[in-house]
């Protein structure tokens, strides 16, 4: 055998080859870790692609619920707010945390803020109205808007009782209502209503019986509406927050550490949620992942209500 064909059989030889698929494999993985800049989650989770619709959302949870959506690939979004003008600030800086997170382009994101009042039904009408004329459906929705107030029964003033109804109660139902007018037609979607862990228990110290009573009914309305829908393919669910940290919620326990203190020793966790402990309930209920999900309370809340 020759002296150059010896030398070529070295060089291909079973450790040359070995090494030489080694290597690809190294460079594959690599680019793979490249392309997959974010960690891996089940398609269903995702909501790109998806139109969705959060009321309430200038501040407070409902903003936080829209950041969770953007994180999970939402490029459509309605966000809907009392003030128009709060509502248009919070889309910009959604759009702007969108392309900051997302690594996207500002004209692949279509915020859009939209001022209404839940308590009104026409309000809630024409809220819907602009988001089909702008999107021409509407996937997902979140009906987060509310209000909480501390008085005891006989202090109540009634105006301010009938008010918190229309917002918590009132508003839940016409904004779950005027979704499914428009998901019906086009074959389906998930509606999300926000209820409390008082829906099922009496929190203390502080009185707070309208609210208590109000959540009740948005989390029994949630399986009602379950059950009315269901066979349109309009899934209705309830999430239920415990004590979470919110800018309000922070601002009152840091001039109240004795609230705060009991609010802790009631929570088996021990502590106060922070806002995004929702992101993974509110988009595992908002997206294609409980599509066999309808007419559930989701709670997260600490262990609050196991006690």
């Amino acid at each position: 055998m020759s002296s150059a064909r010896l030398l070529s059989r070295a060089l291909v030889g079973p450790s040359h080859t070995a090494r030489l698929a080694k290597s690809a494999q190294l460079s594959t993985r690599l680019m793979s870790t490249e392309v997959r800049k974010t960690p891996r989650s089940l398609p269903s989770f995702s909501m790109e692609g998806k139109v969705a619709v959060l009321t309430g959302a200038g501040r407070g949870l409902g903003y936080e619920f829209c950041k969770a959506f953007v994180q999970s690939g939402c490029t459509t979004l309605a966000i809907v707010d009392l003030k128009d003008s709060e509502a248009k600030d919070a889309a910009a800086e959604l759009s702007a945390y969108a392309c900051s997170v997302g690594g996207l382009k500002p004209e692949e994101v279509n915020f859009i803020g939209v001022g209404c009042d839940v308590s009104s039904e026409i309000s809630v009408q024409k809220a819907f109205s602009e988001v089909i004329n702008t999107y021409g459906r509407v996937d997902s929705v979140v009906a987060s808007a509310g209000i909480v107030e501390n008085y005891s029964a006989f202090d109540y003033p009634f105006d301010r009782i009938k008010r918190l109804y229309d917002i918590n109660v009132h508003g839940a139902f016409f904004t779950a209502r005027e979704a499914a007018r428009n998901m019906i037609p086009q074959g389906g979607g998930s509606i999300v209503l926000v209820a409390s862990m008082s829906a099922q228990v009496v929190n203390i110290p502080q009185p707070q019986t309208p609210y208590n009573a109000s959540k009740a009914a948005v989390r029994h309305m949630a399986s009602s509406l379950a059950v009315e829908w269901a066979k349109k393919n309009v899934r209705v669910n309830c999430l239920s927050p415990g004590y979470m940290a919110t800018k309000l919620t922070k601002t009152i326990l840091d001039h109240d550490t004795a609230l705060k203190k009991t609010w802790e020793s009631l929570t088996p966790m021990g502590r106060i949620g922070e806002p995004d402990d929702l992101s993974g309930a509110v988009v595992y209920l908002a997206s294609d992942a409980s599509r066999f999900t309808t007419g559930t309370e989701l709670r997260v809340d600490g262990g609050y209500c196991v006690i």
